[in-house]
């Protein structure tokens, strides 16, 4: 199904003078002929009164960003998409499957004022498709990355509607299509990577081993995620502008385990560079006594000292000073 733009004049003001001009005049002359007993003038208004308003349903008013899919007695005939006011069949229908169907996404939340919620319904009920672009907020999934460790994650898609005719005629309802398919192509894509960096983990599928992680590459992994959704709507006729990773956290059961183990690699990779330090600071200090010869140390003494240094710098504690009046031998 291919969409069909049509391209109409924009009579709907003029049919709406014209049926109010029709009735004016229908009202008069039955008024006029009831009065007069002129009962052949009066049969025609009386069936222009009956008749006139089957015109005002054919009345279709759009507004900016906004497109009507018209079908006749069950045929496609087009899309409007033009903003203004149309005169089109008064046996035409309105199609949109996913009118009254209401997800956590820009222009279906109601948290704005009571009129601004009535005039959502309102177009909600006369089946006009937005082409405005919006974020679709799926809630929050727990799902196992590569590692097996579960995880809670969260996404925001950004999307529009693209083609209107498959939107509507190829897919059941295209609001909550674009939703399962988030969530499957959500999955997908999580299951590829770990939380973390780890070892010996292939991302990108080129059989070498990378640095790929939920936490450190979010920018590539959620283009991932935007293109295995566009693959999976493209039927839809829904366009995924961006996808982006709202929330991301290890699931509650794990939290506090992964935290402390978190913690335990922080703490051994301080204590590396703290002994890479005293080490070279132990270096250093042997160095300029050698080459000022401020004192001469034999191998004992040297490592006394190494040993003294390396407590004092590596320490959690300030140093408590010994004074050794005595002597090593």
């Amino acid at each position: 199904m291919k969409e069909k733009t049509l391209t109409m004049g924009k009579h709907g003001m003029a049919v709406l003078l014209l049926s109010l001009l029709i009735y004016a005049a229908a009202i008069a002359g039955t008024v006029w002929g009831a009065t007069q007993e002129i009962y052949a003038l009066m049969a025609p208004c009386i069936f222009l009164l009956a008749t006139t308003w089957l015109l005002w349903p054919g009345l279709k008013v759009l507004r900016p960003q906004e497109a009507l899919v018209l079908t006749l007695f069950g045929k496609y005939i087009g899309t409007i998409k033009e903003p203004g006011f149309y005169f089109v069949n008064p046996f035409c229908s309105a199609v949109n499957p996913a009118a009254k169907t209401k997800l956590n996404q820009s222009g279906d939340v109601k948290n704005g004022s009571a009129a601004q919620n009535t005039a959502a319904d309102l177009a909600s009920l006369s089946n006009k498709i937005s082409l405005k672009i919006m974020t679709l907020n799926n809630s929050r999934q727990k799902i196992n990355d590569c590692l097996g460790n579960p995880i809670e994650i969260g996404i925001a898609v950004t999307w529009r509607i693209q083609d209107t005719a498959k939107a509507v005629f190829n897919v059941d309802n295209y609001k909550e299509f674009l939703s399962l398919q988030c969530d499957s192509a959500l999955r997908n894509i999580v299951r590829i990577y770990p939380y973390d960096v780890a070892p010996n983990v292939d991302t990108t599928g080129d059989g070498v081993a990378d640095e790929g992680s939920l936490r450190g590459s979010s920018e590539i992994v959620a283009a991932r995620i935007r293109e295995e959704i566009q693959a999976r709507v493209n039927e839809a006729g829904i366009e995924v502008v961006e996808a982006r990773i709202t929330h991301l956290a290890y699931a509650p059961e794990i939290a506090a385990v992964m935290l402390q183990r978190q913690q335990a690699s922080a703490i051994i990779d301080a204590r590396k560079m703290i002994v890479d330090g005293a080490v070279g600071m132990v270096e250093m200090a042997l160095a300029h006594l050698n080459e000022h010869k401020i004192v001469e140390l034999d191998e004992e003494r040297k490592a006394a000292m190494v040993s003294n240094l390396l407590v004092v710098l590596c320490g959690n504690h300030d140093a408590q000073p010994v004074v050794n009046s005595g002597s090593l031998y």
